[in-house]
């Protein structure tokens, strides 16, 4: 059996161990990621709100509370640092009724004691002239200015990227079956998806980010057992049409199993709504449903009215790793010295991710011993998008690569250059998926009805791939099965 030795091992390529990735780089040692599908952002990271939480919603002194409001705060820096679409539109948590103010009182209190900046109880004729599309019997609201919105994809693809650059090893495709404790630290015995090769890979460190199966992997090595419960939240994503019904993010008062279902823009300009929160035992059950969709949208029309629900051009659910503790569970396992957990990160996890990845870094870098990089890079460069340059600059980079000219996906003017560099950069895509994620294509109004063929042409080009072997996403997603 092939052995590969490392000093830390990740295991989960979502936006957390993306991000551990990342501020592990820094520091002077051989780290890998372990990610079970062809490429990064392929789990819950892939599937959600897309918000920037301002942190007025977790409870004063928990782990949630202090990564919500650290990572918030990280945010815009990292965006600069990275290239990738964050844009900080504030938010609104609508109340409907007077009776209801207690609550609205308590968020702002919880928020005030996190530490959130800006916060403040307005009217509803407040809100109003702030979002006229919200609805008419709404009496009160808390703004928050300090929310946001986010690309999920171009954040985690982007610091994957950055760790790549820096040093960080990535195996796709690679499930992890079994670890073992050693005494220099771990195996970790693993299956390739699609050779079904088994390795061996050795480690000083496991640091756990593994979403919704984190507690599969904690309980291979600690008696301190924890459990995740797949929590499902089905989407609607509007056109782009839509995308103006509203400017911030919109909440209701949250309830025990959630936030509720908001109405926001993203950055690209659409509008989703959603989730719904579902507890499932298929930790893979990521199918959208009648009554789930339904759910979206009569809950969604309570705070904002008039939602164009005829232009969604697409729904779809994920899971969040909700943990019995109903908090984060992060750091060193009690009984397993050297195995790191990033366990239970349901929302605000997308925001927290970058607060995370720093803490759970200097946790392993603590206790390894191990001097920061003198090279280290912390900047990256994200993929050239001509539609959003000026005319001149459009046309001094079609002369210099005219496949920037070509346009492949006319619905969100995504061009052969782009998906060229899509998947020639570092860690760049191996699948349809993987392409949609870092450039859009498919993305928009036709769902890839027109500009499947010719990516799927330009992907075998660049990787030397038959169209036979193209996936949609991992093996097993085949797009076509021969040829006449």
């Amino acid at each position: 059996m092939r052995e590969m030795n490392f000093d830390a091992v990740i295991i989960g390529g979502g936006v957390v161990g993306c991000a551990i990735a990342r501020e592990l780089s820094r520091y002077d040692l051989r780290a890998c990621v372990v990610e079970r599908e062809e490429d990064v952002c392929s789990g819950t990271s892939k599937a959600n709100s897309a918000i920037v939480h301002a942190g007025h919603d977790a409870i004063p002194g928990s782990l949630k509370a202090r990564f919500n409001v650290e990572g918030n705060r990280m945010m815009e820096e990292l965006a600069g640092e990275l290239d990738f679409d964050f844009k900080r539109n504030g938010s609104l948590v609508l109340c409907f009724d007077e009776k209801e103010k207690p609550g609205l009182e308590e968020l702002y209190e919880k928020g005030c004691q996190n530490g959130v900046p800006g916060l403040a109880i307005i009217s509803g004729d407040q809100a109003r002239e702030m979002e006229p599309n919200v609805s008419d019997s709404v009496v009160a609201a808390l703004y928050a200015p300090s929310g946001g919105i986010v690309c999920p994809f171009g954040l985690t693809i982007a610091l994957a990227e950055n760790a790549c650059d820096n040093g960080v090893e990535f195996c796709f495709l690679t499930e992890v079956k079994e670890i073992r404790r050693t005494a220099g630290g771990y195996e970790l015995e693993t299956e390739n998806r699609r050779s079904g090769e088994r390795a061996v890979m050795t480690a000083k460190y496991v640091v756990n980010a593994a979403g919704v199966y984190a507690d599969v992997f904690h309980n291979m090595v600690s008696a301190g057992k924890i459990h995740i419960t797949a929590r499902k939240g089905e989407y609607c994503l509007l056109d782009k049409e839509a995308g103006s019904h509203v400017s911030h993010t919109i909440f209701q008062l949250p309830g025990k199993m959630g936030k509720g279902v908001l109405v926001t823009p993203t950055v690209h300009g659409n509008l989703l709504t959603g989730p719904t929160a579902t507890d499932v035992e298929d930790k893979e059950a990521v199918d959208t449903t009648a009554n789930g969709l339904g759910e979206v949208m009569s809950k969604a029309v309570i705070g904002v009215k008039d939602v164009p629900f005829r232009l969604v051009i697409t729904s779809f659910a994920g899971l969040r790793a909700h943990e019995d503790s109903d908090d984060f569970v992060i750091g060193e396992a009690a009984d397993a010295p050297g195995f790191f957990d990033a366990a239970g990160i349901e929302s605000p996890g997308l925001t927290s991710a970058p607060a995370i990845g720093r803490y759970v870094a200097e946790l392993v870098a603590e206790k390894s011993g191990v001097l920061p990089k003198a090279d280290w890079n912390g900047r990256r460069t994200g993929i050239v998008r001509p539609n959003e340059l000026d005319k001149e600059a459009r046309a001094a980079l079609i002369r210099e690569n005219p496949a920037y000219g070509t346009i492949v996906c006319r619905c969100e003017g995504v061009s052969e250059g782009e998906i060229e560099d899509a998947v020639n950069r570092t860690l760049g895509a191996t699948s349809l998926d993987g392409i949609k994620r870092r450039v859009r294509q498919g993305m928009g109004r036709c769902q890839a009805g027109f500009c499947t063929p010719r990516t799927m042409e330009i992907l075998a080009r660049c990787r030397g791939m038959e169209m036979e072997e193209i996936c949609k996403n991992a093996p097993g997603s085949e797009m076509v099965t021969g040829r006449k």
